[in-house]
């Protein structure tokens, strides 16, 4: 209960003239408690020469119930001060291509291209998001053709180091349809063939799901098929190739990547030369279907080479400052439910239920397509 009390108080004189009403606080000890409403009782106040009566009405809050303050979650991800949206479709950014380069053997079976494109400063993103890339010209309806998103390839410094490029993975995509047709993808082809010196259209960034943890000793587990290694070069670029005041990686980074073929890894010589630098925190593992298979014949897949560490990674994803984070083939994350489900169960938990604490919890990041 308060310990004083507002009144509202009405000061009635004794001859007719008015006197302005007021309020006042009055002293506890002078009420008296009745059930509903609260009197003050006095006796009559003589001013000057006119005798006034005092009737005043309290109201209390003892019984309303004080409001829980809403706590404010507060994200294990680097998402502080992060922007989204500074550009969009209607009105994109145009930036110049500054490189264009094929990544992947001529002999592999599609062809993957890294990209370099300037920003100028324009579009300050983060490590795990994307960006948008509307092609030049129209469709056929005579309209501009959609954004596509692309996973950002480089680090918010960029690969220049000045935080003015923005770099992009991009396979190109050419398939035959039912019909027989050779289809090729619009924005892909578009990318995959921009010259440097070439404008190109791009709004965002975009995306929070694939942002790095804060905690610079975290265990981050990465999984990546084909192109889906672009956030996780980003993240890698700034873990080992760079140097920062407010942050230095000191925990454990853990690279899946599956392709098909040797032909087709992408980024190995940079993997090569962070292991060479950081031995003890860098690990990397290759899972190439065409070529491995494990002790039982199975095709290696990323899953098929995960299960073979798979009690190490249960054991890791016990920890709370273990982060998995998936990018690529939407199929993927179904063959990694297929390990946890039984390393789990011997601890007597149920995967599926663990992953959605997992996932509350910041832990486990997918952006698959």
């Amino acid at each position: 209960m308060a310990t004083t009390m507002n009144a509202a108080v009405s000061l009635t004189s004794s001859n007719s003239s008015s006197f302005p009403a007021t309020s006042c606080a009055i002293a506890p000890e002078r009420i008296r408690f009745t059930k509903g409403a609260f009197y003050y009782k006095s006796n009559n106040v003589v001013t000057g020469k006119r005798v006034f009566s005092i009737k005043a009405q309290i109201t209390t809050e003892t019984d309303t119930p004080t409001p829980a303050k809403k706590v404010e979650k507060v994200s294990k991800k680097n998402e502080e001060g992060v922007i989204v949206n500074r550009y969009r479709p209607k009105e994109p950014y145009t930036g110049k291509c500054l490189l264009n380069t094929k990544i992947t053997a001529d002999d592999a079976p599609g062809e993957t291209w890294h990209m370099v494109f300037s920003h100028q400063g324009k579009i300050p993103y983060r490590e795990g998001q994307s960006v948008g890339v509307i092609a030049d010209g129209i469709d056929k309806n005579g309209k501009p053709h959609k954004v596509r998103l692309y996973s950002i390839a480089s680090s918010a410094l960029g690969d220049l180091g000045n935080s003015e490029t923005v770099s992009l993975c991009v396979k190109r995509l050419v398939y035959t349809n039912d019909q027989g047709e050779t289809v090729k993808g619009v924005c892909s082809n578009f990318l995959c063939d921009l010259a440097p010196g070439s404008d190109v259209k791009l709004t965002g960034p975009v995306g929070k799901e694939m942002l790095m943890p804060k905690d610079p000793n975290a265990t981050v587990i990465m999984l990546a098929t084909g192109t889906g290694i672009a956030p996780f070069r980003s993240f890698l670029w700034k873990m080992f190739f760079e140097k920062h005041d407010d942050y230095k990686f000191n925990g454990l980074a853990w690279l899946f990547l599956g392709v098909p073929t040797t032909s087709s890894l992408l980024y190995q010589e940079e993997f090569d030369k962070m292991k060479a630098k950081a031995p003890e925190n860098f690990r990397v593992d290759y899972a190439i279907s065409r070529e491995q298979a494990n002790d039982k014949g199975e095709k290696m897949y990323i899953q098929t080479r995960m299960a073979q560490y798979a009690a190490e990674l249960w054991e890791l994803l016990k920890k709370d400052n273990t982060f998995v984070y998936m990018c690529g083939l939407k199929g993927m994350e179904k063959g990694i439910d297929d390990i946890m489900v039984s390393l789990a169960a011997n601890d007597g938990i149920d995967w599926f239920d663990y992953k959605k604490q997992l996932k509350k919890a910041e832990q486990w990041n997918v952006e698959v397509y």
